[in-house]
């Protein structure tokens, strides 16, 4: 026989309060609203009676599906494990799912799996696999679907984002090289159709005009994907060039790790004969040599921040209400990939 569902009822009989009482004390939101005393005695009750919430009921009442779509850009980079750690500290403990996708950078997909979320009726977006041109997110926004997106922005729109400090990192890393005695300095860029590559291809150059350091056009390769291959590639691009470098100043770890990769197949030492420097400081590179000197991005932070975005967003407060950029702090970290100028 089927076991007889456990309803707020049965839990409001055997802790003698009113039914609206039990589903504040279930409410992680609402809880706030009475004793702690009185949610805890009801709490222990619907652990005790075996109760289960019945979403779809729930949902049904309150329009919410209390499941959240995070969007992401590759599901084997290991900088996303800690920025999800970060959304679902804030948004786990309130009652959410997050439904995580992954875009594998392509807009087709990306458009497909933003459909799949919608349909399935989320409560809200986290985009952290956002173009900067997207007219379906902005669609979606526009349509009142709360969004925030992460590591990336939208252009012109009024999608509230989090990201980096990218100035401050590249010009940090640049003084860094320079003070090394580095004046041959090659980039390699992150795709263009990304914020995170247009930006920080921007801040290079506006630091290495506040450094006085001249730029050589030929010294810059960009992407087209922030992974090892693109790095390799870009690396052997800039050896063919017959162009002396020294050093080279890359958009993220992991374009800096194919760098070095194609630098030890043939043979040159780094860092004592090319220095090599990466973004984001993503888990493990500790356990590579040589160990990279990078910038660090507050990845918990960030994902925890746009959670907050969202939040507030998912609870009433309009675009208007919420700052749209928030740009957090990053921190220079030397390791063993840069040395001085040989």
């Amino acid at each position: 026989m089927q076991k007889k569902r456990i309803t707020l009822k049965d839990i409001a009989r055997e802790t003698g309060v009113h039914v609206s009482t039990v589903s504040r004390a279930l409410d992680p939101v609402e809880r706030k609203m009475i004793t702690e005393e009185v949610a805890k005695r009801i709490q222990m009750a619907a652990e005790s009676l075996g109760y289960r919430p019945n979403r779809i009921a729930a949902g049904l009442r309150t329009n919410r599906t209390m499941t959240v779509g995070v969007m992401i850009p590759d599901i084997t980079n290991v900088i996303f494990p800690p920025i999800l750690r970060g959304i679902e500290s804030v948004l786990e403990p309130l009652g959410y799912a997050s439904i995580i996708v992954n875009t594998d950078s392509e807009r087709d997909r990306e458009i497909r799996l933003l459909d799949v979320l919608r349909d399935r009726g989320v409560d809200g977006i986290i985009h952290a696999a956002v173009l900067r041109s997207d007219p379906s997110i902005a669609s979606a926004a526009r349509d009142g679907l709360p969004v925030v997106t992460l590591n990336r922005k939208v252009e012109a729109s009024d999608i509230p984002y989090v990201i980096n400090d990218e100035d401050a990192g590249i010009c940090q890393m640049l003084r860094h090289l320079r003070e090394l005695g580095h004046t041959r300095i090659a980039h390699i860029a992150g795709p263009q159709d990304l914020s995170t590559g247009q930006l920080r291809l921007a801040a290079f150059r506006r630091a290495a005009q506040d450094l006085y350091a001249e730029i050589d056009e030929e010294l810059i390769a960009v992407a087209t994907r922030f992974d090892e291959q693109e790095g390799s590639r870009c690396l052997t691009e800039l050896l063919a060039s017959g162009k002396t470098f020294t050093a080279v100043l890359c958009a993220n770890d992991r374009l800096a790790l194919g760098a070095i990769e194609v630098l030890r197949e043939r043979g040159i030492d780094c860092p004592r004969q090319v220095s090599v420097t990466g973004f984001n400081d993503m888990p493990f590179l500790d356990l590579i040599r040589p160990k990279l000197t990078t910038v660090r991005i507050q990845q918990h932070a960030a994902g925890r921040a746009a959670a907050e975005i969202l939040l507030r967003l998912l609870n009433g407060e309009t675009a208007d209400d919420v700052d749209i950029e928030t740009i957090l702090p990053v921190e220079l970290v030397i390791r063993e990939s840069t040395a001085p100028c040989p």
